[in-house]
């Protein structure tokens, strides 16, 4: 159903119309067209002068422009952005959204109202794999058998550097056929593997190599809240370590993605996400660098079109919380091996 009625609102926007002019583009000022680190970070930002900027004609502006952009059609909004050098792909939602994002960014730099925040420099992207048999029975313990990250340079917006490692699970040493279909890894890879606390070692130091949370500010990014609350955490207690601090905040792209685009919860998997931006799953499915690389490519694609991809969930004395997108941006803190539980 939902199909056709894309089918349906395609034709209507394929039908010659009268074009719709915007406000000239050479009243814009020039500036990236690309949606590089320069063009990030409009969304949910407060004008750095308060609340009373608000009442600044160029909100107006905005407005009467977000009007204009309301009313083209599909080719329309895929001319313009052409025109600014920007992505054309994506369902005529993100389109929009995007074109309304340059034009706010364009105005607010030429007013000189935009936040002088920084941003993180760099967000790594985690998407766990763990045991798991058919049905998930609810009392099988789930254990990370791999640990990705890429590492997600924001002022480039290019995947500057990948880490990944496998983990020899301790409760069920033995990896189901689902598991292993599921996911691609073998009995033999397991294996030969460390257990859970030194590939943990292994990825601070990496992190520590790259100066995260020294030289550099990052965060953590996941999809979905899965990673860090339940497997992460269920794998921290089976080891016997603490939970580390440098998990303890991150962004859920799932969330980041519903509230940027304004789309309901079940048009936030993985898949979904990439064909609404016109994009398509690189790689094999349930492999954890591979997901992690997909992630990658929807949060560079959301940077580009204006969101400020925020820490927006913690864990806090061992449970899920939600963090306010009004708290203030902060980075993670250097990675350090947490202790062994008494």
């Amino acid at each position: 159903m939902e199909g056709q009625q894309e089918e349906h609102e395609e034709q209507k926007e394929n039908r010659p119309q009268p074009a719709r002019p915007l406000p000239p583009p050479a009243a814009l000022p020039p500036g990236k067209q690309n949606g590089g680190a320069g063009d990030q970070g409009t969304e949910g930002k407060s004008p750095g002068s308060g609340q009373s900027a608000f009442s600044d004609p160029v909100y107006k502006e905005i407005a009467v422009t977000n009007g204009y952009i309301n009313r083209m059609s599909r080719e329309e909004l895929r001319s313009k952005l052409a025109e600014f050098k920007l992505e054309t792909r994506g369902v005529k939602d993100v389109l929009k959204k995007r074109l309304k994002n340059y034009y706010k960014k364009q105005k607010l730099m030429q007013k000189e109202v935009l936040n002088s925040d920084g941003y993180y420099d760099y967000i790594c992207v985690v998407d766990f794999e763990a045991t798991c048999e058919e049905g998930n029975p609810p009392e099988f313990v789930h254990e990370i058998i791999e640990f990705p990250i890429v590492l997600l340079n924001t002022h480039t917006l290019e995947i500057e550097d990948t880490f990944q490692q496998y983990v020899k699970p301790e409760v069920n040493p033995k990896l189901s056929n689902f598991c292993i279909g599921l996911t691609g890894i073998t009995q033999d890879i397991i294996d030969k593997a460390d257990a859970f606390p030194q590939v943990l070692q292994n990825v601070i130091e990496w992190m520590r190599q790259r100066e995260l949370g020294t030289k550099y500010s990052y965060c953590m990014l996941t999809d979905g809240s899965w990673d860090m609350s339940k497997f992460l955490n269920i794998q921290c207690r089976v080891s016997r370590i603490k939970y580390p601090s440098f998990a303890k905040k991150w962004i859920n792209i799932r969330k980041s993605y519903g509230n940027f685009y304004k789309v309901p919860r079940n048009q936030t998997k993985l898949t979904i996400m990439l064909e609404k931006l016109g994009m398509t799953y690189d790689g094999r499915p349930h492999s954890g660098l591979d997901d992690s690389k997909n992630i990658a490519r929807i949060a560079i694609r959301m940077l580009q079109d204006g969101c400020e991809l925020r820490v927006n969930e913690k864990m806090h004395a061992g449970q899920l919380m939600t963090v306010s997108s009004s708290t203030p941006l902060e980075g993670a803190p250097a990675p350090q091996m947490p202790r062994y539980r008494n």
